[in-house]
């Protein structure tokens, strides 16, 4: 069975195709904000009242005005069903992709929404930022507007769609390519390596491997499911467990949690990768996350410590040299304060963003992005 290869496809939407009733791009998704939120919704909305009969696409990362390719942070897509659920009659089923690109930076991808054919209309389920309860949208060639009282689905785009897709399918040449590529840009030290899945999946994975406490774990992992050219997932700093079996490969992801120096490791999600006779594959998440407890006393002082960093962060105050470096332990610190029941963490961190942004040194941005990241997983489970 031929695989769609999503960075041709990508390609493909690109370089053939403006934006239309079957395909949008946006430089980026700001599902954080109520107003983002609505804005991916009304999109996801009229896009499938207006593809009955073939899937549609979102592409995220790719700048308007030159379609230039700019890539977004690696997205984990495992909740954003529930948010199209959530806001929408007869919502579609809906896919979010992690699609990397040679030119850009490891860490960034880009974003590929697909959204499924139904033949039912879908509508707002319930009011969202400034758009009302049972709206319908639909798309007028890039716009994505509310249905006019005479509505009716049409199937209008199916043959284009199929067309672009069966020119999007993977071969022989791509996937070799794409594992020489895989294995070339990972150093050895992160022991690139591939295996073939019933036949016809090629999966690459590459990790640091490290031994803690006699327990084999892996850092700066990267996994892609090279057929389909999609990341399946990316860590620029957790400790990951791997196991793999004959249909299976399993990610078991971890975070190092702890106050000062008592650190450990906590498991976080379990991923399972499995694989089909029929050319399909699974992918299924399950949280393990126990948050550690501390002594209230002692989180009430590190919040109260934190708060006062981002006040003068905020109003431009210095820094003591101990206040700076605790700068650098604030998204983790932060976290724990919000796992221990100091629920406006979460806000009080985000007010430190560009300061943390601005450092020189990229590491406390990145564990910024790690904090929100599982806030994000802890608050939906």
């Amino acid at each position: 069975m031929n695989m769609i290869n999503k960075r041709l496809l990508i390609k493909k939407l690109l370089s053939h195709t403006d934006e239309n009733s079957f395909f949008d791009k946006k430089e980026r998704l700001s599902l954080g904000s109520r107003e983002g939120k609505a804005k991916f919704i009304k999109h996801v909305c009229a896009l499938s009242n207006s593809n009955p009969d073939n899937r549609s696409y979102i592409v995220i990362g790719v700048e308007d005005e030159e379609n230039k390719i700019i890539g977004v942070d690696f997205f984990d897509d495992s909740k954003i069903q529930n948010l199209v659920n959530a806001y929408l009659n007869n919502p579609p089923k809906i896919e979010y992709e992690n699609v990397p690109f040679p030119r850009l930076p490891r860490y960034k991808v880009i974003g590929l929404v697909t959204i499924y054919p139904t033949k039912n209309i879908s509508s707002l389920h319930k009011n969202i930022w400034k758009y009302q309860k049972n709206t319908l949208f639909y798309r007028r060639g890039s716009n994505s507007l509310p249905t006019p009282d005479t509505f009716e689905i049409k199937n209008t785009n199916e043959s284009i769609v199929k067309a672009i897709e069966k020119s999007a399918t993977n071969n022989i040449e791509l996937t070799l390519n794409a594992v020489f590529d895989f294995i070339n840009k990972h150093k050895k030290i992160y022991n690139p390596q591939y295996k073939v899945f019933k036949e016809q999946f090629v999966l690459c994975w590459a990790g640091k491997k490290s031994i803690i406490n006699n327990e084999e774990y892996f850092s700066r992992v990267d996994i892609e499911l090279i057929n389909e050219q999609v990341r399946l997932f990316y860590s620029a700093l957790d400790e990951v467990q791997i196991k793999v079996s004959e249909h299976s490969f399993i990610i078991i992801e971890y975070i190092l949690l702890g106050l000062d120096k008592n650190e450990i490791h906590y498991p976080l999600e379990k991923t399972i990768i499995h694989f089909k006779d029929n050319g399909k594959h699974d992918i299924v998440k399950e949280f393990l996350f126990d948050p550690p407890k501390y002594d209230k006393t002692i989180i009430e002082h590190r919040y109260a410590n934190n708060n006062n960093i981002v006040y003068k962060i905020e109003k431009g105050i210095s820094l003591s040299v101990t206040e700076h470096e605790d700068v650098f332990k604030l998204p983790t610190s932060y976290l724990i304060c919000y796992l221990n029941g100091f629920l406006d963490a979460k806000e009080q961190l985000e007010k430190a963003k560009k300061y943390i942004k601005n450092l020189p040194d990229k590491t406390t941005y990145i564990q910024y992005k790690e904090a929100i990241r599982v806030l994000r997983k802890v608050k939906y489970h």
